[in-house]
């Protein structure tokens, strides 16, 4: 979900040194539109790095990537006077994607990592490249970068190609007012000097896994707050069917399964169902012994999405504090060939949450089919429906929300197990990490979507048990689940009405964060 929005008048500063930048500070620039600056240290190891650079082209001898050509044509060797038009070349011939323009966001995200792994000296390009970037990002220039084109090998290729060449004053971008404009037009209005690559600069510019970074980034902070709303909804309707809620215990979790996840997922619902006079009536009118694995299992299911989560986010720290590029410059002024732009680790974990949302919506999903199910809701009626048979209720909100989890299955599919090899048969094996990361962006927005038509239904099947006054009151928490969700525009219990509206509503309080903050005004904070 793309959250543009002209920058503050004190937007917020991230200075990018020598050092590891972290996960918030590509959230604040990506979707903070935070303004980036370059620490001393940065320039004075671009400078070091650069000088090697200048030495080896001046040497007789090839090297690679610096007066070489490039992929299957690096046998090459380049004359000076047409290096600089080897750099050029490479930018606008890589710029070859096709379709539509990606999110703003991830083209800021893409961009401000690449110029982190610039500023860490290793790729040998001079201090202006960086400022440069710095200044495009600062001016609220984004480059126009389409959906297709990576194979998430060598680097996200022409995504950041398309970056690279409005650093050269070409290509198409958009101002800070979104319209695309000739980026040469905008440079020159913001009074941007547009920079003439030399030796090496052009592949330093296109050799990282920026984009796939930048995207799984930003789908782990969104899934934080998924994974934590599905825990507030799966307690919402475990309360609307009078479950028990002495599956949560903590002394079933932790001291005998010691996953840490499925722990922090029940710690969740027990606090948010904490005084619950609905709780533990499966004995009542229709006893059971035990809930349906959709309610008694949540904290299961959520957990091992929560530890998978955990997992996506130490790959992330990694890939943060790596200097992808090739060839890159040593410490010790070796320039050396690597194959660190692969995409493989980054690739495996986008994919590993996406059967991770995958498999929480299709949970979600079951609990809003039985909280629609006269058979099974426990004295609910069908649908949720005000005169059940003249009213549908909630009834086609469930197939919305069945093509959601239908989808988000098959984004579920693995792009990392994928290749096709290419640059006649030098890039043989790929990492299809841009896809994967694409596919994940949207599975992402769908289990919002999901999460926000069972909270739809669980708040309108606790409003029907307030009503009935069936056997105690609501707990505190999700009581102010269901006041936010009113609050928010979704409509309570009563005659048909158009239902579209509600559940938008729904999902922008979910996307917003809103429904956990509500809760967390009676539980304090959630994991």
């Amino acid at each position: 979900m793309d959250m543009h929005s002209a920058a503050a008048p004190h937007a917020p500063l991230v200075q990018v040194g020598k050092a590891d930048v972290s996960a918030e500070d590509v959230l604040a620039v990506a979707r903070g539109n935070a303004k980036v600056e370059l620490g001393p240290d940065a320039l004075s190891e671009m400078a070091t790095a650069r000088a090697r650079i200048d030495a080896l082209a001046a040497e007789p001898r090839p090297v690679y990537g610096v007066s070489t050509g490039f992929g299957a044509l690096a046998v090459r060797h380049i004359s000076p006077e047409l290096r600089a038009q080897l750099q050029r070349s490479l930018v606008r011939s890589h710029a070859a994607g096709m379709g539509p323009a990606v999110e703003r966001e991830v083209v800021r995200a893409l961009m401000f990592l690449r110029m982190k792994t610039l500023a860490s000296g290793r790729t040998g390009v001079r201090p202006v490249v960086a400022q440069t970037m710095a200044a495009i990002l600062n001016a609220d220039i984004t480059p126009v970068v389409r959906e297709f084109g990576s194979l998430g090998c060598s680097g996200d290729l022409a995504p950041l190609s398309h970056c690279a060449l409005v650093l050269m004053g070409e290509g198409v971008a958009t101002g800070p007012d979104g319209v695309e404009r000739p980026a040469g037009e905008l440079l020159a209005k913001a009074g941007i000097e547009p920079v003439e690559l030399l030796e090496k600069e052009g592949l330093a510019l296109i050799n990282g896994t920026d984009g796939m970074l930048g995207m799984l980034v930003m789908a782990i902070a969104d899934l934080a707050r998924l994974f934590t709303t599905a825990d507030i909804t799966a307690a919402m309707t475990l309360e609307a069917l009078l479950g028990s809620d002495k599956v949560l215990a903590p002394e079933l979790h932790a001291p005998i399964r010691p996953h840490p996840g499925q722990a922090l997922s029940a710690a969740n619902m027990l606090a948010v169902l904490k005084d619950s006079g609905l709780t533990g009536h499966h004995q009542d009118d229709a006893p059971r012994v035990q809930d349906a694995y959709s309610i008694r299992c949540a904290p299961q299911v959520a957990g091992a999405g929560r530890d998978t989560l955990a997992h996506a986010a130490l790959v992330a720290s990694r890939e943060l504090a790596a200097s992808v590029d090739n060839p890159v410059v040593l410490p010790d002024g070796r320039v050396e060939s690597n194959g660190n732009f692969h995409g493989a680790p980054v690739a495996y974990v986008l994919d590993f949450l996406a059967i991770a949302a995958a498999d929480l919506g299709s949970i979600s999903e079951r609990r809003t089919d039985r909280l629609l199910d006269r058979a099974r809701s426990h004295g609910l009626p069908a649908f949720l429906a005000d005169d059940p048979g003249v009213d549908s209720g909630l009834m086609i909100a469930q197939y919305t929300q069945a093509a959601l989890v239908s989808e988000n299955k098959r984004l579920a599919v693995p792009a990392s197990v994928d290749s096709i090899p290419s640059s006649a048969m030098q890039e043989d094996h790929v990492s299809m990490g841009w896809s994967a990361a694409r596919k994940l962006r949207q599975a992402v927005e769908n289990l919002g979507r999901i999460l926000a038509v069972e909270l739809t239904a669980a708040a309108r099947a606790l409003e029907i048990r307030q009503q009935a006054d069936s056997g105690g009151r609501l707990a505190p928490a999700t009581a102010a689940a269901m006041a936010a969700a009113r609050e928010a525009g979704v409509g309570g219990a009563g005659r048909d009405r158009f239902l579209s509206p509600d559940l938008e509503a729904a999902a922008a309080l979910v996307a917003s964060g809103g429904l956990i903050r509500a809760v967390e005004q009676v539980t304090g904070p959630l994991a």
